[in-house]
């Protein structure tokens, strides 16, 4: 790695809990890769620390900024400037800094999506029937990628009664469901916390039953710690092909580097920074 002088680039990832976060290895070894005199830090703030975590990157010079839970939504307010899917949205995972507007907050979380899927089965979501397992802001992000990249349908699946209301206001062809009818779906994504190690939810129960999925569906669990979660582990037991939240964040993080650098990272140099257990 390069030594860190006072010229080096400042990036980082916001969010709390934040020590668990892989994101400041995939930015680092994409500079290293591209030969960036930069270094990305993992720095733990909460929502109420969100005008703060904007302001230092407007006035600290901290050139790009990931932001993860619970800062997605509470960035949004404090920022100059907002993409397009931010405004539909409501929420951010990308702060850039533009050097003589502010901050722009962006979003990566669907393309990611999206990407992580094409890259692992070689399938597009165009014309399939898709479910999503929760209605939360990751969800909320999957619903519009899906919509907008073709899906003939995305059905979502909540706990809560009228959580899904934003999501079915996003394309014509979401709806709301139930597990039953996410378990036939052609894609299957799973964007509640539900199984992350040291959350509240690492033990829940998941709101479709993997074991219910079946040879020719694909599945995907946005969590990506641990690596393989129980319910991917046993979706790839029924037959499914399954997509790891950690294919999902690499390509989040290749998003938001592109937004940063003005150019795309080498796809390569983020696998071989992923470990391996």
């Amino acid at each position: 790695m390069r030594p860190i002088t006072a010229a080096t680039a400042l990036y980082g990832v916001a969010g709390d809990p934040i020590a668990h976060s892989l994101s400041p290895a995939l930015h680092n070894a994409a500079f290293e890769a591209m030969g960036i005199d930069a270094v990305s830090v993992a720095l733990r703030a909460g929502a109420v620390d969100a005008q703060l975590v904007v302001g230092a990157v407007r006035t600290l010079g901290i050139h790009g900024l990931s932001v993860t839970m619970p800062l997605k939504v509470a960035v949004v307010e404090h920022c100059e400037h907002r993409t397009a899917t931010v405004e539909r949205l409501g929420a951010s995972n990308c702060l850039v800094h533009e050097e003589t507007s502010g901050v722009l907050a962006a979003s990566t979380d669907g393309a990611g999506l999206l990407g992580a899927v094409s890259c692992v089965t070689g399938e597009t979501v165009a014309s399939k029937r898709c479910a999503v397992l929760g209605a939360g802001g990751a969800a909320l992000a999957v619903i519009d990628a899906l919509a907008s990249a073709g899906a003939a349908e995305v059905i979502v699946v909540s706990r809560r009664a009228g959580a899904a209301a934003r999501a079915l206001a996003l394309a014509p062809c979401v709806r709301e469901g139930a597990p039953g009818e996410a378990a036939t779906a052609d894609l299957v994504i799973q964007a509640t916390p539900v199984g992350m190690v040291g959350t509240d939810a690492q033990e829940s129960d998941p709101l479709l039953d993997p074991g219910l999925l079946r040879a020719g569906q694909i599945a995907v669990d946005l969590v990506y710690h641990p690596l393989v979660t129980p319910w991917l582990a046993q979706a790839a037991s029924s037959g499914a092909r399954t997509v790891g939240g950690i294919e999902v964040l690499i390509h989040q993080a290749a998003g938001a580097l592109e937004l940063w650098l003005g150019t795309a990272p080498p796809a390569a140099a983020l696998h071989a920074a992923v470990p391996t257990s």
